[in-house]
This record gives structure tokens, sequence and C-alpha cells, in this order.
């Protein structure tokens, strides 16, 4: 049996407002799904796996015939949909009422539920949300829902406010395999038994590293899953650590080739660290043109910010270090200078 998982795609929401790409970044969210929709069918798999946050808020009825007509377009896929604290079912809501045409389950809320699919012998477990937030641990009081099958467990949350779980009491309920969301970020908890699948498509600029979606696979020898990427793009923070003699124009010609080498789609940020001269003053107006640039993070220290730094920090461990510095009249100054610099940069890294 083949399944896909995802979880937290936020349908409907709007990333980086007021950034030129805002509005772009709000459709590709819904691109990327059904690009994950279009996999199901690549790879004939015979479960979609929805573990909450579908949507960014409370689905319209628009939008869940806008989802149900994606969904009836899979060839070999029921879906099973759990819905999060962001998609939450209200009492009454269009979520709970809606009648889909497509192979899909939706999970009631507030309940605990089995779903078994009798031609290919598996049972999930869910459990929807009625309300934002779930402080109460249900996850760790329920179990597989049907022995001889294989059985998975379709589950939102993990902190305090959403479900929290011990995963080593979770890893001991039987499940053949545990379907999470609640993490934008994809984390393999059990290996090819437990998993946060992330977001599919990045969704603000903390989202740092690569999105997509986890396929599996069950047999009779156990189950198997891999990750595989989907994102339209991705956002990545690089940083320089800048030495005093770099000139403003070579800072954007490195800045430009790393960018080049990465991709026009992706948006970046730029963080300058460490210690830069007075006259150090690059220019990355032309590369926001070229590139999406979410912002650009200095956090250089000047010449005059460096001999603040010695004067302030006279009776503590970084005077301590200048002092020591200074008084090695056997280095060479140029040594001794290079050896200032990159220790002040570590003791004010640390924290010291």
């Amino acid at each position: 049996m083949k399944f896909i998982h995802i979880s937290d795609v936020y349908l409907g929401y709007v990333p980086d407002q007021g950034k030129d790409w805002s509005e772009d970044r709000a459709k590709e969210i819904g691109t990327t799904f059904e690009r994950v929709l279009a996999d199901c069918n690549e790879k004939e798999v015979q479960l979609l796996l929805i573990a909450g946050n579908l949507f960014a808020a409370p689905p319209t009825v628009e939008q869940l015939d806008w989802l149900d007509e994606r969904l009836s377009t899979l060839e070999h896929t029921r879906t099973l949909l759990i819905a999060g604290g962001a998609d939450y079912i209200a009492p009454g809501s269009p979520m709970e009422t809606y009648e889909f045409k497509s192979k899909t389950v939706v999970f009631p809320r507030e309940k605990t539920t089995n779903a078994y699919l009798k031609g290919i012998n598996t049972c999930v477990t869910g459990y929807s949300y009625g309300q934002p937030e779930h402080r109460e641990n249900i996850l760790e009081t329920i179990g597989p829902g049907r022995e001889s099958a294989y059985n998975i467990l379709l589950a939102h949350g993990g902190d305090a406010d959403h479900m929290p779980f011990k995963r080593e009491i979770l890893a001991r309920k039987g499940y053949d395999y545990v379907a999470l969301g609640g993490s934008r970020k994809p984390i393999h908890i059990l290996k090819n038994r437990m998993a946060y699948s992330g977001s599919p498509e990045p969704l603000s600029v903390t989202d740092q590293g690569k999105h997509g979606y986890v396929f599996g696979e069950m047999t009779n020898q156990g189950t198997y899953i891999t990750w595989c990427p989907v994102a339209t793009r991705n956002y990545i923070r690089f940083t320089f650590d800048l030495k005093p003699d770099i000139s403003g124009e070579e800072l954007v010609r490195l800045a430009e080739e790393k960018m080049m080498k990465m991709g026009y789609k992706n948006i970046y940020s730029i963080v300058m660290r460490g210690f830069a001269s007075e006259a150090l003053k690059p220019d990355f107006t032309r590369l926001k043109k070229r590139f999406n640039i979410y912002e650009i993070d200095d956090q250089t220290i000047s010449s005059r910010e460096q001999d603040l730094l010695r004067a302030e920090n006279d009776a503590n461990m970084v005077g301590s270090f200048v002092r020591e510095i200074e008084e090695s009249y056997t280095v060479d100054e140029k040594i001794r200078e290079k050896a200032r610099r990159y220790g002040l940069e570590a003791l004010i890294r640390a924290g010291e």
C-alpha cells in the first residue's frame, strides 16, 4: 500500500505581505498542492493523508468546492483529512456539513475515529480539532484501531497548546506509521515509523531549507518512507564573515554570484557579520531588481564601535582579552590586529 503524507499547507494564506512577490507566493501554495495531487496520480498511491492545517483558517464553502474539484482528479487515491488548530471544525461550519463528491473522508471534530479501508486492509485513526487549541495529551490515550491490518495514526500537534505527547509513548503504541502535522519543518522522528511532513511550500522567511511531502509504502516486511521536495521556491539565508579590507562593490559581486548559483526564484536574506571599515557601504539596489531579497541584515562592527567595545568592557573578559593581545609585543602587529578582531567577534557572538 502506497501513501503520501502532507500537512500545514495553509491554503488561503498570503506570505510576505508587503513584498513584491507576496501575491505570487499565495498562488504558489495552491499550485504546489496541485503538484502533490499530480504526484499521487503518477505514483499511483492509495492514500493521501492530510495531517491538519490544510487551510490557513476554517474554510468557506467556496474553498471546499475548490478542494473537492481538485481531489476529484485523483485516479487511485482516497483522501483522509483531519482539521488542525488553524482550520478547526466549528459546530455547524462548512467543513462539518460539506458533502464531498470526491473520495474524501474528513474525520469528525473532537472525537477519535477509525476509518477502515477494506480494499487495502488499512485502518487510519484520526482526531480533528474543534477549537484552535488542545492542551490535553489525547494522542497518548488512543491506540491502533484494527488488528491484522496496516494501522496509521493521523495526528496534529506536539507542542504545549496542540495535543502534547511524548514521542517515546507514541512510538510504543504499535502503529505502522504515525503521520504528524503541526510543524512547518519536516522532521523524521522514528525511522520509517513517525514523521512530520512539514509544509509543502515554505510560508515565511523563518521556514528555511527545502519543503515537500512524505512518500511511503507498507508491505509485509514493514513501512518505508522517503521525503520528496516539491516547493516552488525556498527561503535561503547566507552569511558573509567580512574582513575590514573588503569593498562594497566586492561584497555585492559575491552576493550576486551566490544567488545566481542558487536560482532566481528563491527568496534571500543576506547577513553581513564581522568587523568592517567605516567606508563599507554596499549598494544592493541593482540586485534587488534582479533577485527576491527579503532583507539585508547588517551585523558588522565598525572600527569606531570596536574602540567603544574596548572602553565599555575594560573590566570584564573582553577587556582582559584585548589587554592580553595588546601586551603581546613579540607578535607581529598585523597578527595582533587579526587576533584582536577575531577574538572580539567570537566573544561577542558567544554573548560574553
